[in-house]
């Protein structure tokens, strides 16, 4: 059966702040843009070889793995609630141990980016 809801109910709902409406957080368009570009050089460098995305309530999370039968070598993390006290993006290593929190993507990548080439140049 339909179900009936007044036009003053559906106003309301559809101006509702996003917690309210129960929609995930997801990586934005240019977001997206700026991960797989790090990813794609980090693929061609031989570093990376698979990654993940999953779309949480209050989390997105951009996994990357050497083999696809690992844990994920890092994760970068969006999480809007803390973007006002700690900055919305995160990276973690294998361990789970949170590496860099930042109110910039573009920053974090470069972090990122500067950290698995020095661990490289490492095991060289």
């Amino acid at each position: 059966m339909s179900r009936i809801e007044s036009l003053h109910d559906a106003k309301r709902a559809r101006h509702a702040p996003r917690e309210q409406k129960g929609h995930r957080v997801t990586f934005e368009r240019v977001e997206l843009d700026a991960l797989l570009y790090l990813y794609g050089r980090m693929v061609k460098a031989g570093e990376w070889r698979d990654y993940a995305l999953d779309y949480l309530n209050d989390t997105a999370l951009f996994s990357v793995f050497r083999r696809s039968q690992e844990r994920p070598v890092y994760q970068i993390e969006k999480f809007p609630k803390q973007a006002q006290r700690q900055g919305a993006y995160a990276v973690y290593d294998a361990g789970g141990q949170m590496l860099r929190r930042s109110s910039s993507l573009r920053l974090l990548l470069t972090f990122l980016e500067q950290r698995v080439e020095r661990n490289s140049s490492r095991h060289s």
